[in-house]
């Protein structure tokens, strides 16, 4: 299921401070505020490039049960795609699941990239 994603962008040092305040119990995020705080516009314009959106695409439509799934059906190496989708993941617009299809060699089960955002809203704090 798709949601919205509430992004904020700020300095480093606000996101610290308000970190800092966050753990100390001094503030209490309210509901309606970003879960995910970044530094630039750039990083977020990176984390949405094209690219990134037509594979966001992909996964919603095709629904690969593990990154080397998605590996083959993008002709991308699975390294660069676990670090593409850790970057969304942090974003939080996609979610990494342990697949429910058969162990790897070792006992391990594949990641399953889920995209969880459709939408985006955006805070800008100078």
């Amino acid at each position: 299921m798709s949601h919205t994603v509430k992004i904020g962008i700020t300095s480093y040092a606000n996101i610290k401070a308000r970190t800092i305040a966050i753990a100390k119990r001094q503030y209490k995020p309210r509901p309606g505020d970003p879960k995910v705080w970044l530094t630039s516009f750039k990083s977020l314009a990176s984390a949405l490039s094209e690219e990134n959106r037509e594979l966001l695409k992909l996964i919603r439509k095709q629904r690969p049960e593990s990154i080397a799934q998605l590996a083959e059906m993008t002709g991308r190496k699975t390294s660069n795609l676990s670090r593409t989708l850790k970057t969304l993941e942090r974003c939080g617009i996609v979610a990494l699941k342990e697949s429910r299809t058969k162990l790897r060699p070792g006992g391990r089960s594949p990641v399953k990239p889920v995209v969880l955002a459709g939408r985006f809203d955006f805070k800008f704090v100078l």
